[in-house]
């Protein structure tokens, strides 16, 4: 396997960081403040002309794997600009490939039909609306999708949905338009074939936001994480994506490149964590010397160092399985990365954030949101506990012991 970065994702990487130095850089501490001072959770002018200048670059939507919708990269020349974009909360979006919009792009991508295409994937494609995907509950175990409880049910031309999500992420933003619902069709059915994926119109009658929640207290403007009620919400049978049954196929498929892109931002963000801590260890002093000569905080800069480049090393190889062997090949590879990257960035930052002080703990460096990021991973798209129970199955399953 070769890491070298292939000539295409030297070109997008070369660009891609004279925008974010040119363009967002300048205006980040801005958009900062802007979010904190909101009282709407609307989106800045400054962020939407941000967008607008990356579309009009050719750095948009870079994370599908189509030269006529998006940049036509693999998995693995993708990832450096995944961690590129992974530095800072806003980058992402600004090139379109924030989740749960990637996520939910290639759902419709890979599984929906024509129509389904037409009126919702190439407004996303446009970032012209958001998305939310709605698949946890919170009434029962969520990490164990086969205990969802909430339901799709087919009576006759129309499917109806019921039930309560939460944790579903950009229900805050007033562009989000559409939601993907995973609900049961079929309890009798084989427990992976009984759930249907649906889309859901905000504006259908029986959707309600019912509150945002907060993350270790943030928020998370302007997207945000939201509990959604379904109550008797009628759509027709076309809404289904794929058709009835198919929703724990479409939910792994939709999983697999979606942690690939989530563990190279965090790489990103680590990065950014160790060079804040190098910086700051540098231009303090305390008793008589520069911080970063006290209490050991050299080795930790080399174990940062070090933990951050095995980190990269493991994801890489699992955009690598997944470009060359499919997720039946990778999944093993996909557990292992979703376990490993936020355990490596909450180490990291928190690191950073003990050099800072007091100033690691406030809003003026990007610290406590990084760690808040890192360890709300732990949990989203499943606990760790879940990936290693994934891990140490395939392990086990070499001498004869899966499950």
């Amino acid at each position: 396997m070769d890491f070298a970065h292939s000539a295409r994702s030297r070109e997008y990487l070369e660009k891609l960081r004279a925008f974010i130095a040119t363009e967002v850089v300048p205006v980040e501490a801005q958009l900062r403040a802007e979010r904190a001072a909101a009282v709407d959770w609307t989106v800045p002018p400054e962020y939407r002309e941000l967008q607008r200048k990356a579309r009009a670059a050719g750095l948009w939507n870079l994370f599908l794997p189509d030269a006529q919708l998006g940049a036509g990269l693999s998995n693995v020349e993708y990832a450096p600009l995944a961690e590129e974009m992974g530095r800072s909360p806003f980058n992402a979006g600004v090139f379109n490939c924030n989740a749960p919009d990637t996520g939910n792009m290639e759902v419709l991508y890979h599984y929906g039909s024509t129509a389904q295409k037409e009126r919702w994937l190439q407004p996303l494609l446009n970032g012209d609306i958001r998305s939310a995907f709605c698949m946890t509950e919170p009434d029962v175990a969520s990490s164990d999708a086969t205990n969802m409880a909430a339901t799709a049910t087919v009576e006759g031309d129309e499917v109806v949905l019921n039930g309560r999500k939460w944790w579903s992420t950009g229900v805050g933003s007033a562009d989000c338009k559409v939601l993907i619902f995973m609900g049961v069709t079929d309890p009798e059915a084989p427990r992976h074939q009984r759930h249907s994926m649906v889309l859901v119109p905000m504006d259908t009658p029986g959707v309600s936001v019912d509150r945002m929640l907060s993350t270790m207290g943030l928020y998370d403007e302007p997207g945000g994480h939201g509990q959604v009620s379904f109550d008797n919400v009628r759509l027709s049978l076309d809404a289904i994506i794929a058709g009835p049954g198919r929703g724990f196929e479409i939910a792994q498929g939709r999983l697999g490149p979606g942690r690939v892109h989530h563990c190279m931002r965090l790489v990103g963000l680590a990065e950014m964590a160790l060079d804040l801590a190098c910086k700051r260890g540098l231009e303090r002093v305390a008793f008589g010397k520069p911080v970063i000569n006290l209490g050991g905080n050299r080795e930790r800069v080399a174990d940062a160092r070090i933990a951050i480049n095995s980190l990269r090393l493991l994801v890489l190889n699992c955009a690598w399985l997944l470009d060359t062997q499919g997720l039946t090949g990778a999944q093993s590879a996909v557990a292992e990365i979703k376990v490993a990257a936020p355990r490596v960035v909450q180490q990291v930052v928190d690191f950073s954030m003990q050099i800072h002080g007091g100033a690691g703990l406030s809003d003026d460096f990007p610290l406590a949101e990084a760690w808040t990021v890192a360890r709300a991973l732990r949990l989203a798209d499943g606990p760790d506990e879940v990936h290693q129970g994934m891990v140490a199955r395939y392990e086990l399953g070499k001498h004869g012991a899966g499950r």
